[in-house]
């Protein structure tokens, strides 16, 4: 079996069809890991959904924070955005099906070394921690109290963490972290909102894998979220987002031997924030 991790797809169906032809994937044999944000922005949501309902036993899907938002509309608990390429889907007759299947997605996928998750971690948190908190969070979403939660996310999605905070309050805080993080400041706190690079960023922050304690404990982490980061690698991180639906490409990365494989957009595209 061979493992590949994509990038943020956002609906580029078009550039995801080009690029699982030339990374050769067969379902059955091969698994995928998306790094979340199958939806939005990009012109054919309601296709990649589809088409990643369909191969549910061949895929690992993390959420991101543009399938959240998806799940904050349908609940009826975030208005649309600018931008926003999301009615198709919700106008769908196999809308809730489809969902279904996404708000029972996890946040955080482990598998052995490898630690995936849309955008990134507070620096002390640990594995356990983590996975305490995403399995938490992912349990409440896939349950009946969804639209409490959701809600809860929507009115603190730039807020950030802190370990005081209770009930949905906390799970909600957490999933903003691992949908929305990119840096931390020099205090270590997250700063949710930055979007730019490391480079441009006020004196002190840095970003968020530079001192994480999953990535002390010697598991690397996969990523995606962050266009103006790009594909970065290291030898225990590897962010994935090479801002296809921004005009850049999407990005395939092979876990067993790093191997990278890019397809340029062809999808319609959309300016960065």
């Amino acid at each position: 079996m061979t493992t590949w991790v994509i990038g943020d797809i956002h609906g580029c169906w078009l550039t995801l069809e080009l690029l699982l032809e030339r990374i050769g994937w067969q379902p059955g044999r091969d698994e995928l890991w998306l790094v979340g944000d199958l939806v939005n922005r990009g012109p054919s949501s309601l296709e990649v959904l589809r088409w990643a309902s369909e191969n549910r036993d061949d895929i690992k899907v993390v959420l991101g924070n543009h399938d959240l938002h998806l799940l904050s509309r349908a609940a009826g608990v975030a208005k649309a955005k600018k931008g926003d390429t999301l009615d198709e889907v919700l106008a769908a007759p196999d809308r809730d099906k489809l969902l279904e299947w996404l708000r029972t997605r996890p946040l955080v996928h482990q598998y052995g070394p490898f630690v995936m998750v849309h955008a990134g971690l507070m620096p002390e948190w640990n594995i356990e921690h983590t996975r305490a908190l995403a399995g938490a969070a992912a349990e409440r979403l896939g349950g009946s109290g969804h639209k409490e939660l959701l809600s809860a996310l929507t009115g603190r999605r730039k807020k950030g963490w802190s370990g005081e905070l209770e009930d949905d309050l906390q799970l909600a805080a957490a999933m903003a972290v691992f949908t929305r993080m990119r840096m931390v400041d020099a205090e270590g706190r997250a700063e949710l909102a930055y979007t730019g690079s490391p480079q441009k960023a006020p004196p002190g922050w840095r970003p968020w894998f530079e001192s994480s304690a999953v990535r002390r404990q010697g598991y690397a982490l996969v990523f995606g979220h962050w266009a103006l980061l790009g594909y970065h690698r290291d030898h225990d991180i590897a962010c994935v987002d090479s801002g296809c639906v921004y005009g850049g490409s999407l990005t395939a990365l092979r876990l067993r031997d790093g191997t990278v494989i890019r397809e340029q957009v062809v999808d319609a595209v959309v300016a960065p924030d």
